[in-house]
């Protein structure tokens, strides 16, 4: 099976760098029922950057406004799913490269059942190259 890549939506936080701080978010992201296509937390200088990537972001900008959140975005990333194989990653990642698009920043991971996923992150100049060199419509 070939893989599924989508044109999703995602936003950035940057919340102190200390315990419980993502979960405080997520929590209020699961009462509102927003369900996250993704999510990754990473330190950045003195801060942590939280990037969420809703399945609804109308709703998710509702959360985050209801809460005061000082969001970033919507800038848009690609989530890629298929059938895990060795290499898998390399080739979708290849593409980009035989495009001469520079990934910004990727996180894969094998989901079980014989399935990988990737968020692939590159600037918002090259999305719309990025997405023709995916195949993507």
């Amino acid at each position: 099976m070939a893989e599924s890549i989508k044109v999703v939506q995602y936003f950035k936080v940057a919340v102190p760098d200390k315990p419980g701080e993502a979960v405080k978010m997520l929590d209020a992201v699961k009462g509102a029922g927003v369900n996250l296509l993704a999510f990754s937390g990473f330190p950045r200088g003195k801060k942590a950057q939280l990037d969420f990537v809703p399945e609804d972001p109308a709703r998710f900008k509702e959360v985050a406004k209801y809460n005061k959140w000082k969001v970033q975005g919507p800038k848009a990333c690609f989530v890629v799913q298929g059938d895990d194989r060795v290499g898998a990653v390399a080739d979708v990642l290849g593409r980009l490269v035989d495009a001469k698009i520079n990934v910004t920043a990727a996180d894969a991971i094998s989901a079980g059942m014989g399935r990988f996923a990737v968020l692939i992150f590159v600037k918002p100049g090259a999305v719309k190259k990025a997405s023709a060199a995916l195949g993507v419509s």
